[in-house]
């Protein structure tokens, strides 16, 4: 009975322990099962917060926005100073990936494509209305193509912004490195050189005005006597006339007389003849007098007509001189594409635009180039002299397309020589080497620096917007006089061999 009895409570203990065993192995599933849950999904991106660097920040050289991460930074040559969220073009509006530079900055601008919508502290990158300014930020990409920032943000970097700054928008995250190449090498400032390029700007600029001054009372000069001496040669010219058909008829009088057949036509021709010779030796006369007398004054409206050309070439050669010494003590941008196999120089003459809006950008060098294995892609890599050092400068790189890495992609360039010896001695911090695939833009003209968009990207808040229009001078400057002041008018004349343009670069429907 005992053993039946124990028998019994150990079959009831072993039901007992098996239960007890479920409800915790349940319980132990349930507690486990966000857990697996959570290990199923992925793990959801941090939201990009604004930030400071806990450091004093020096002036801002480069912005780079990125796509993925919807998140701008700000580096200065020792690194970040600043971050803030971003909201980027939203699809078939996408803000274009590539490399831009500020252009233009307005605190209070509002759209005249989006119904006037504000964009405070605007900081515009293309003249076809993309731009950095202040926006709301739903936490995802929400524009029509510009790079939304926090409203505080936009204000703050407004004020520490410089026209010509650096922008590159990036498909996924990157930052600036430090970089180092023999290419980069050949940029050694000069000190010398760049210690008396002030005085030498100076010095030249005064010329310039000078040889401007010049060149224009030349050419009133040459004007005046022109005027003067045009009656003198129209009366030349018609008395000219006048003798010619006196000679003329005096060479027909003479066949008439050897023609004569009896003596009374004999006499007849003479008679002619006599009084044609009369009248073309009194056409001669006064002819040679005429001319005589007039000479003087057509010699010195000639003399005048070359002074005037002497002085205007004198003027544009001093006026390049002088803009060669001013963009000295500027830092230099270079591109080079290997799609057109041709180096760009730009450099900020800080000349407001003729026509309103931004500055003028020199690009007077534009050379063709030499790519080792040219059917093979670079990439695109941006080089930034940062800071002077006891090699010259310190160099950083930023790739934001990785078909080659950046060393490889500056091995297979070589630098033109001519363009080396004119821009190297001076080269200056902020100075940058863009190496890329892509053409440049057509958005690319005298009042920007490069732009320049990686065509196997989304650009949707690109291409549906008219391109930009861009004024074009004549041989003659602008019409106002302005460029005939300072002599920079040359910078403005129409480039007879355009940029090409974006392969997927489309028609626009309005201006921003």
């Amino acid at each position: 009975m005992l053993n039946r009895w124990t028998s019994g409570k150990s079959a009831v203990a072993t039901r007992h322990w098996r239960h007890s065993a479920v409800v915790a192995f349940a319980a132990m599933a349930a507690l486990a099962a966000p857990t697996a849950d959570a290990a199923a999904k992925p793990a959801r991106r941090a939201q990009p917060v604004e930030t400071t660097a806990p450091r004093e920040a020096g002036e801002p050289i480069m912005a780079i926005v990125s796509l993925k991460s919807q998140q701008v930074t700000l580096y200065d040559a020792e690194g970040w100073i600043l971050r803030a969220p971003v909201s980027t073009g939203v699809r078939e509006r996408e803000t274009p990936a590539g490399v831009f530079a500020i252009v233009e900055k307005n605190k209070d601008h509002r759209s005249n494509m989006y119904d006037d919508a504000s964009m405070p502290n605007m900081q515009r990158i293309t003249w076809n209305g993309l731009a950095l300014h202040g926006g709301p930020l739903p936490g995802y990409a929400a524009s029509h193509g510009c790079v939304r920032m926090p409203f505080g943000f936009a204000e703050k970097l407004f004020d520490k912004t410089r026209i010509g700054m650096r922008v590159i928008i990036s498909p996924d995250d990157a930052a600036p490195a430090d970089f180092s190449h023999p290419t980069l090498a050949l940029f050694t400032p000069n000190a010398e050189t760049i210690a008396t390029a002030p005085a030498k700007a100076e010095t030249l600029a005064r010329e310039a005005a000078n040889a401007a001054a010049a060149a224009d009372e030349a050419r009133k000069i040459a004007a005046t006597t022109a005027r003067d001496s045009a009656p003198l040669a129209a009366s030349l010219r018609k008395l000219e006339r006048i003798k010619t058909r006196a000679d003329a008829d005096l060479f027909a009088a003479d066949k008439a007389v050897a023609a004569a057949r009896t003596d009374q036509a004999r006499a007849k021709a003479e008679d002619r003849r006599q009084k044609a010779a009369a009248k073309a030796a009194e056409l001669g006369t006064r002819f040679d007098a005429a001319k005589a007398e007039a000479s003087s004054k057509l010699d010195a409206a000639s003399a005048a007509k070359e002074a005037a050309k002497t002085a205007q070439t004198k003027k544009a050669d001093i006026a390049r001189a002088a803009l060669d010494a001013k963009l000295a003590i500027e830092p230099v941008s270079i591109y080079v594409s290997r799609a057109t196999r041709t180096l760009y120089v730009r450099r900020n003459t800080h000349k407001p635009a003729p026509d309103g809006g931004g500055e003028v950008f020199d690009a007077t060098i534009e050379v063709p180039v030499t790519i080792r294995d040219p059917g093979k892609p670079f990439g695109t890599h941006v080089f930034t002299a940062v800071a002077r050092n006891d090699a010259g400068l310190r160099w950083t790189a930023v790739t934001i397309e990785n078909a080659d890495d950046a060393k490889n992609a500056l091995d297979r360039i070589t630098m033109p020589k001519e363009v080396l010896d004119r821009i190297a001695p001076t080269a200056l911090p902020r100075s940058s080497i863009i190496v890329s695939d892509e053409p440049l833009s057509e958005e690319t003209n005298y009042r920007t620096e490069f732009v320049a968009v990686l065509n196997d990207q989304p650009q949707g808040g690109f291409i549906t917007r008219k391109p930009s229009e861009v004024l074009m001078a004549d041989d003659n400057g602008w019409g106002n006089g302005s460029q005939q002041d300072d002599g920079f008018g040359f910078l403005f004349q129409r480039n007879p061999n355009p940029q090409p343009s974006n392969a997927r670069r489309g028609g626009g429907r309005g201006l921003w």
